[in-house]
């Protein structure tokens, strides 16, 4: 009589672990209690077909994509290859898949191996300078894809559900890159492909750019020895037109704490009035920019393997990527004033009142900007690695593997000291009589009045004789990760079924450092020298007819391009002083070194049989894990805040200043259990059941020990918070609770639909608190006994008190040989806040009897829990033999904790972001050498960042949707040739604040095709 709970193993369960029990080609990840679903390129139906049978034979959930040989994985990029996968979505940089999210987790927490080795993530850009959506400073744990050319990339899986012989670090997923191995596929075999590359968006470079690639596999013929190289490198000019607005400050209508409100106009200027107590904003700020890019992505790895006899197999295999980017961008930047400048606000009827139109008048001209920007960074991956796999017996088996990876990103910009990532030379036009803006379209629009006979050449037009320097600034920052990992892992066959248990260690190293971005005082903020460049150097552009998908409105959009190198080169010479040098600062504002060192032990245990007469699996682990945190950080204590003018201060730190190293010790461990349970309840009804613990590591920028981020945009004196931001060495890993239960019907050959739910209770999730600080004795000139004694000199004489006045009043008070009547010989008008506002050597700098300055600091705890929950659904079906068919998936996530676009801007927030629903639709064609596919891909809005900039603000990325075609036509067995198209429709990219008018950033993107022949030899 049969026991109603008695395991019994099938023989295709057992086939299967076999199988991948003894393929020396993958890593100890990918093994029997890890089946993977493939899409494979070579037939695509036949492919799918494939991956529908392995998916029925799956242990937990687990996607991938796979490519027979180089050059014919799906995708030109491999985030965007990803972003098919049920609950898979990326993020974007320049119309290019970059970072993954899973199940509503970004990049940070998402664990990416290659070969089941943990990869270093590093991304820096722009001297993490902030300018636009685009910059970054270091100290991330997301790995960037567009590293990584899909040429060279044999498959992609993602283990959705965590097993104990997984390491930890991926509350999404664990996503395993893999690479070819020469005795995977005896004898030999070589092909090489080239594509001509044309980018819609492209207007500085070439229109068409060559990517080369090629793979030669060759093994002995008794399958012993083997050796694979591989190589490309992809050439891509591209570049877009965008918008955005650095600053959306909010405040409450009518709090006393908010003098004058934002705008500090107290008239009738303002229609459709916020209520009182009601938030409000106003804007920084609107900027049209254009950019031209060019990158040159060059990726090759080379393989060995030797089969020393059938127990004992060895490979080596080295890896190297890298990825150089160029970039010029320059800008038209038209900023709000505020005070008697503002002569009319429009505010909409939002929860948030923001404004849809604002008119300001000026007593004489300002200045419209029109900053250059040169970025150059070079990001390079290497990676080398060995493993030996011995078999002892039929029965067991050991698999030792260890590597060594490094991965930078170091700015490689022109520089006379070390190399910069950003050269922005502030340039513009004093010749701004009056401006208007309009804020209620997916494109701010604004008109200016210009007037360049005061302060320009006089003709009556805005050239380059109008034109003028203003601040000059070179930034510089690098991240760098080294990882060494060794594993030893063991496997014990049994009749029933298989144990899996091993050990590891992990030493990681991460290093960031950032220099203060000085400014470099040229012609200063009101541009005293209109039309002193030489002639030929700035050429004039218009910017707003490069937009194509938007409406500019009245926005004249003119602006000027120049060589921002010979920009930089002419301007120093310009204004020759000690301070200005072609060259970054030599102070570090970060300098610091994080190191994490864990030790690791897992064992897990899989039987197959049956259970009640219906086949079954079941799979349960656990894995311990310590880790040891050392973060060091080299402290050069900045001196004071500069206060140039009215809102324009710059951070000083005196060069002789000595670094102070400050260090903090941590440490934690986890017990993390893991179990997958599946059943056959019919022939064609397979359901599923997985629970494990997962956790993922605090980002590395949170986990330094020295503060940064010194600084404020107006007077303390006025209610303005200077801002500072703290780090936490000691924050413990999110820990995640994940559950899944899903189910699939497997209703006609090749075809599937299935279903699953998934739970994920997540603790430790890092919020931001803030604390009133101060540091290092900063002094605060903006509020102390000059501040005070200027402002009641203002009111005596019925001056307003904003930002704008108290500058100058002050300077005007300290400057008695000019001033003889003191306060009495202020008037207010623009040709006197020209002079007080720019005369080198009246800035205002602290003193003694100063208070020290307290900084809003914000700083990084665990003191979060959230849960996240949602459902996948994905159909696959074939049409016959008609060669057509379809694959569909939707995935719906949802999350307790989301952010208040109505709380305060005083008060940092919680809330999860990255939560968005995704859909694909794939429409295949695959018959008599002929193989097409059109896939349509959309996100959903959502979440990107939280407590952005001064006022805690959300930022929403917006819905978006794209469709990518391939084409391909098999001439013989060896020739192919093909066409891609990638965004065909153009899609663009908007991201916006607490409401749709309160734009953030803005691309318009364009297409990007591809001709290409791959032949095999």
């Amino acid at each position: 009589m049969k026991k109603p709970h008695q395991f019994k193993q099938s023989m295709v369960t057992k086939a299967v672990s076999v199988l991948l029990g003894t393929a020396t080609v993958f890593p100890a990840i990918a093994q029997s209690t890890d089946p993977v679903e493939v899409i494979e390129v070579t037939g695509l139906r036949s492919s799918l077909a494939e991956a529908a049978s392995i998916k029925r034979e799956s242990i937990g959930v687990v996607d991938a994509i796979s490519a027979e040989d180089i050059g014919k994985f799906p995708d030109t990029n491999l985030a965007e290859s990803l972003q098919r996968i049920t609950g898979v979505s990326i993020s974007r940089t320049n119309g290019e898949g970059n970072e993954i999210t899973v199940r509503g987790f970004g990049g940070s927490n998402n664990m990416i191996t290659l070969n089941g080795r943990m990869m270093p993530a590093a991304q820096t850009y722009g001297g993490g300078s902030g300018a636009d959506g685009t910059t970054r400073g270091g100290s991330t744990r997301a790995f960037d894809f567009a590293n990584l050319a899909s040429e060279g990339i044999r498959g992609v899986e993602v283990y959705k559900t965590s097993k104990a012989n997984i390491a930890t670090g991926g509350i999404g997923a664990t996503v395993n890159i893999k690479t070819a191995r020469p005795l995977d596929t005896p004898g030999f075999r070589a092909t090489t492909g080239v594509k001509a590359v044309h980018d819609t968006t492209n207007r500085a470079g070439n229109d068409v750019t060559p990517e080369l690639s090629g793979l030669v596999s060759w093994t002995d013929d008794d399958a012993k020895f083997g050796v694979a190289l591989t190589g490309s490198i992809q050439e891509r000019h591209s570049g877009y037109v965008g918008a955005t607005v650095n600053d959306w400050n909010i405040g409450v209508w009518g709090d006393p704490n908010d003098p004058d409100t934002l705008f500090n106009n107290s008239g009738d200027i303002y229609q459709n009035a916020p209520d009182v107590g009601q938030l409000y904003a106003r804007p920084n700020d609107l900027r049209y920019a254009f950019s031209d890019t060019e990158r040159t992505r060059t990726n090759a790895q080379l393989t060995l393997q030797y089969a020393a006899s059938d127990n004992l197999v060895a490979t080596f295999d080295y890896l190297y990527a890298e990825n150089e980017i160029q970039e010029h961008r320059g800008e038209i930047t038209n900023w709000v004033q505020n005070g008697s400048n503002v002569t009319s606000v429009i505010f909409d009827d939002g929860p948030v009142a923001t404004p849809i139109y604002i008119a300001e008048s000026y007593p004489g001209t300002v200045d419209e900007g029109y900053e250059q920007q040169w970025r150059e960074q070079t990001n390079t991956l290497n990676s080398a690695g060995i493993n030996l796999e011995y078999f002892a017996s039929d029965n067991l088996m050991f698999s030792l593997d260890a590597h060594h990876s490094k991965m930078e990103s170091l700015p490689s910009g022109p520089s006379d000291n070390a190399a910069s990532g950003e050269i922005a030379v502030g340039i513009g036009a004093p010749s701004v009589s009056s401006r208007e803006w309009w804020y209620d379209t997916e494109l701010p629009t604004y008109r200016n009045v210009y007037d360049d006979s005061a302060r320009g050449n006089g003709n009556g037009i805005i050239d380059a004789g109008d034109v003028g320097s203003s601040i000059l600034r070179f930034r510089h920052a690098s991240q760098a990760t080294e990882i060494n990992q060794i594993k030893l892992d063991g496997k014990w066959m049994f009749d029933d079924g298989e144990i899996d248990f091993g050990i590891e260690t992990r030493a990681m190293e991460m290093v960031a450092r950032q220099t203060a971005g000085d400014n470099m005082t040229l012609g200063n903020w009101g541009i005293a020298n209109p039309g002193e460049f030489s002639d030929g150097l700035l050429q004039p552009i218009n910017v707003g007819a490069m937009f194509e998908d938007f409406n500019t409105g009245q926005s004249q959009g003119m602006g000027f391009i120049a060589d921002p190198v010979a920009l930089a080169r002419e301007g120093i010479a310009l204004y020759p002083s000690d301070a200005n040098f072609f060259g970054v600062s030599s102070v570090f504002s970060n300098n610091d070194v994080v190191k994490e060192d864990t030790t690791a032990a897992y064992f897990q245990v899989h039987m197959s049989g049956e259970l009640g007469g219906m086949p079954a699996n079941f799979l349960a682990g656990v894995r311990y894990e310590k880790t040891d945190v050392t973060s060091t950080s080299l402290v050069t204590p900045p001196s004071y805040l500069i206060w140039e003018n009215n809102n324009d201060f710059s951070l000083y730190t005196d060069p002789s200043t000595d670094t102070i190293p400050l260090s903090v010790k941590a440490d934690y461990d986890h017990l993390l259990p893991s179990l997958d349970f599946d059943i056959m309840l019919t022939d064609d009804v397979k359901a599923r059941f997985s629970y494990s613990k997962t956790i993922a590591r605090a980002g590395y920028g949170d986990l330094r020990v020295s503060p940064s981020g010194f600084g404020t945009s107006g007077s303390t004196l006025n209610g303005t918070r200077a801002t500072a931001s703290s780090s936490n060495p000691a924050l413990l890993p999110l820990e995640s609770d994940n559950f899944d239960v899903s189910a699939e019907w497997y209703f006609e050959e090749n075809s599937y639909a299935s279903v699953g739910f998934f739970e994920k209770r997540v603790a430790n999730f890092i919020g931001t608190g803030q604390e009133d600080r101060t540091f290092f004795g900063i002094l605060d000139q903006t509020n102390g006994p000059r501040a005070i004694a200027a402002a009641e000199a203002l009111r005596e004489r019925g001056f307003a008190v904003d930002d704008t006045s108290l500058f100058a009043m002050m300077v005007l008070l300290e400057q008695p040989e000019a001033f003889p009547n003191g306060a009495d010989d202020y008037t207010g008008s623009a040709e006197q806040l020209l002079q007080l506002g720019e005369t080198p050597g009246w800035d205002i700098v602290p003193e003694a009897g100063d208070p020290e300055m307290v900084f809003r600091t914000s700083l990084p705890q665990n003191n979060k829990e959230a849960k996240l929950y949602g459902a996948e659904l994905a159909l696959q079906h074939f049409f016959g033999e008609t060669g057509f068919g379809f694959q569909a998936n939707y995935t719906l996530v949802r999350g307790d904790i989301g952010f208040d676009n109505t709380g305060s801007p005083d008060v940092s927030q919680f809330a999860l972001a990255g939560l968005s629903d995704t859909a694909n639709f794939v429409f295949i064609y695959d018959k008599d050498g002929l193989t097409a596919r059109v896939a349509y891909n959309w996100r959903d809005e959502y979440l990107n960042r939280i407590n952005y900039r001064g006022s805690n603000n959300p930022t929403y990325v917006e819905s978006y949707a794209q469709i990518d075609a391939n084409v391909s036509y098999a001439v013989n067995e060896q020739l192919t040739v093909f066409v891609e198209g990638i965004n065909i429709t153009g899609e663009d990219r908007r991201e916006h604040g607490r409401t749709r008018n309160q734009l953030w950033y803005l691309e318009d993107l364009g297409a990007r095709y591809q001709l290409g022949v791959r032949y095999n030899f």
